[in-house]
């Protein structure tokens, strides 16, 4: 049996390459196809903001790649509410459950292996 992974993303999309690395990790592992699962949270839920403009910033969209999670069979997708809404984020770019802290704990104890970028 495959070990699940669980991939935690906690950096907005362009200040650094946490963001970028989190979303190719897991789709390799979907490609693999692993169980994987994808949470956002503290500025990683900025990477769900609708209406980003990367260009701005003189930076690559990562919208192609989180739109890619599903298929790649990498539908576990979370966010922390709080996150959220300290961030003023209502509406987000994927559909994600989002998870109070109990919610949290809970989900990362049901994976084998949790990576945290």
């Amino acid at each position: 049996m495959s070990q699940s992974l669980l991939i935690i993303s906690r950096q907005a999309p362009w200040s650094g390459p946490g963001a970028r690395e989190a979303l190719d990790i897991a789709l390799a592992g979907g490609a693999f196809e692993l169980p994987v699962g994808m949470l956002f949270l503290d500025d990683g839920v900025l990477q769900l903001a609708v209406g980003q403009t990367p260009e701005a910033v003189q930076q690559k969209d990562l919208t192609a790649n989180l739109q890619a999670l599903p298929m790649f069979g990498v539908e576990a997708l979370y966010a922390c509410a709080q996150s959220l809404a300290l961030r003023g984020l209502r509406e987000t770019s994927l559909d994600v459950e989002r998870l109070d802290s109990d919610g949290l704990r809970a989900l990362i104890d049901r994976y084998d292996q949790v990576i945290t970028l």
